[in-house]
């Protein structure tokens, strides 16, 4: 539950939107024999759609939820466990994709398969970029422009979305023109739904509530761009001196050395052995800097 209520209030919007959007335009004047097929102004067929959606959403969703094994910290929990919760994410989100390719196959309409195909692809390439970034060293001051922001942000969180109400019109046989306004709808709508949520750490009123933020949130680069590539580095690298000038890194060092040592104090209750010995050095290469 957690997974799919994404920590927002955005449950099933997807969804919600794709049937207000359908309810909105109507039937189709092409459409006019198939009226009876219709329940609250939205077909079956849209309904579906909806639903496809929102497991498309969601199985992308349980995919994020997948955790990088070698980052893991012993504080994180047994290793076999988050290998098993790994595999399990794969498999949930896997399962909600097929049930949702299923469906897309039994509206039986080309275009709207090609429109939901794409939209999956360009989920898989948006996040693929937001997971290679983020690994980087870098990518604080990563000098992507508010362009190439809103090219991935389409791609992440606005491509799905924008397809699907294109896709709706083309199930109710609406004009090319109407689909393109769909797609707008959901595009720009969609686009103002991740500025809003960029935007909060930053027009908060509460002052005492510290909200963390990414460097590459819509107002750090359009900040960025203002301000100038070599001016925007040169805060950064202001802000990591003022933290390596302080008293925080020593004693963080300080900190790490003291629960080295306890823990090879522990270490000697044990009897001599190779596994010790391996112990021991796993401690000294974390506690040496």
């Amino acid at each position: 539950r957690g997974f799919v209520y994404d920590s927002r209030n955005n449950l099933q919007m997807r969804g919600l939107v794709v049937l207000l959007i359908s309810k909105a335009a109507g039937p189709s004047t092409a459409e006019l024999s198939f009226q009876h097929n219709m329940v609250s102004g939205i077909y079956s067929s849209q309904r579906s759609l909806a639903e496809i959606t929102e497991l498309i959403h969601t199985a992308f969703l349980v995919h994020r939820g997948i955790v990088n094994i070698g980052e893991l910290k012993s504080c994180d929990g047994p290793l076999k466990d988050m290998q098993f919760g790994n595999k399990m994410a794969v498999l949930s989100g896997d399962f909600l994709l097929a049930n949702a390719c299923t469906s897309l196959a039994q509206l039986q309409n080309t275009k709207v398969v090609e429109l939901i195909s794409s939209a999956i692809g360009d989920l898989v390439q948006g996040i693929y970029y937001e997971n290679s970034k983020s690994s980087e060293e870098n990518c604080l001051t990563d000098d992507i422009g508010i362009s190439m922001w809103k090219e991935q942000v389409f791609l992440s969180h606005s491509a799905l979305l924008a397809k699907s109400c294109q896709a709706a019109m083309e199930l109710a046989k609406h004009s090319a023109e109407i689909q393109d306004m769909a797609f707008q709808y959901g595009k720009h709508m969609s686009m103002s739904h991740k500025l809003h949520s960029d935007l909060q750490p930053f027009v908060k009123e509460s002052s005492s509530d510290t909200m963390a933020f990414s460097l590459n949130s819509a107002p750090a680069v359009l900040h960025q761009e203002f301000l100038g590539r070599e001016a925007w580095i040169k805060q950064i690298r202001e802000l990591q001196e003022a933290i390596k000038a302080g008293k925080g890194v020593t004693s963080a060092i300080d900190l790490c050395r003291c629960h080295g040592n306890r823990a090879l104090a522990a270490l000697e209750r044990f009897p001599p052995s190779e596994a010790r010995a391996a112990l021991a050095n796993i401690v000294y290469a974390v506690t040496r800097f």
